[in-house]
């Protein structure tokens, strides 16, 4: 996968930049209603940095090297200040301590990284509780013609980086096997609904007070 994106980095913003752009605001949007400080995962090439207003602390990590080059470009060129660090850092295992961030980006990613789930473990890890983990990505369809595509398609993608064939099965049941993360929202995006925005919260930890008094009114 570092190969794919390495070939891809010099071109990434002309060739993708407006077929992703709807789910790229539809995720900072979300995450702006958070507020604070944000982690985006797999920040690419910073494409959506300067999009993120200036009030939100943004820390981006990428496993390519050559993309976080150009994303630190774009950060001194636009002067970026709430950009807090670049760094390069494998999903599944993110440097950063517990609870240390009010959301979790990570736009066109989720289907790409090899262990889906053990990334997802990740953004739960560092998420504040009241925090949410915000998902913009290609699902793969579940029945008529864009399945059987989406399957012929495969080997090719996957040599991109690319798994077009993802079953959101694996989301919903990463989602109800993970205790305090729930679903709050997957919608449709353009173009012709083909991507998804899709959010998980994660709850906050029930107070003792809050506790007893509902066990005593039971």
């Amino acid at each position: 996968m570092a190969k794919a994106y390495a070939r891809w980095a010099p071109v990434y913003d002309l060739v993708f930049g407006a077929v992703f752009e709807r789910g790229r605001m539809a995720s900072i949007e979300a995450a702006e209603k958070i507020g604070g400080r944000i982690l985006d995962v797999g920040v690419g090439t910073g494409i959506s940095l300067p999009d993120y207003s200036r009030s939100i602390r943004l820390v981006g990590v990428d496993y390519s090297e050559p993309m976080l080059r150009k994303a630190q470009e774009r950060v001194i060129e636009q002067r970026l200040s709430n950009v807090e660090v670049l760094a390069v850092m494998d999903a599944k295992h993110l440097a950063f301590p517990d609870a240390s961030f009010d959301a979790v980006v990570a736009q066109y990613v989720i289907t790409a990284v090899p262990e889906p789930e053990a990334a997802l473990d990740e953004f739960a890890r560092v998420l504040k509780p009241g925090g949410e983990i915000i998902l913009i990505n290609h699902i793969g369809a579940e029945a008529g013609f864009r399945r059987a595509f989406e399957r012929g398609f495969s080997p090719v993608a996957r040599r991109l980086g690319w798994r077009p064939e993802f079953p959101w099965a694996r989301l919903a049941h990463w989602a109800e096997a993970k205790p305090g993360v729930r679903l709050i929202e997957r919608r449709p995006m353009p173009p012709l609904g083909h991507f998804s925005l899709i959010r998980f919260g994660k709850d906050r930890p029930a107070q003792a007070g809050t506790t007893a008094s509902a066990v005593a009114g039971a």
